[in-house]
């Protein structure tokens, strides 16, 4: 199987040159990129614990607080199987370990 090569026309912002452009000057669109991390859970609690549990693990690795743009909750307690979705939305450059990769770098730099 061969694998094709998707090619993205983008800007220097990162998005889609063919994106509608904002017809005011003080509308902007973002350069951050933010990716959801989903919990869930039949019972919303848990679902809470877990999501609060992963975000201090994921704070102590990478040695600074992660970006969190918002929490999203989706529930659906309709039904035979219930669920609560706590939904982190956090930003794409923490969840890739880049502020670790930036303090590494800058420490064998240092003399």
């Amino acid at each position: 199987m061969t694998e094709q090569r998707v090619v993205l026309n983008l800007d220097e912002a990162g998005v889609a040159v063919d994106l509608p452009r904002l017809d005011n000057a003080q509308d902007l669109v973002q350069e951050v990129a933010y990716r959801p991390v989903d919990f869930r859970d039949d019972d919303l609690p848990s679902a809470l614990e877990r999501s609060a549990a992963w975000l201090r693990k994921a704070e102590q690795w990478l040695g600074e607080p992660v970006d969190v743009l918002a929490i999203h909750l989706d529930y659906d307690d309709s039904g035979d199987a219930p669920y609560y979705e706590v939904k982190l939305l956090c930003n794409d450059e923490d969840l890739a370990g880049a502020p670790i990769a930036v303090r590494e770098q800058q420490r064998r730099a240092s003399p």
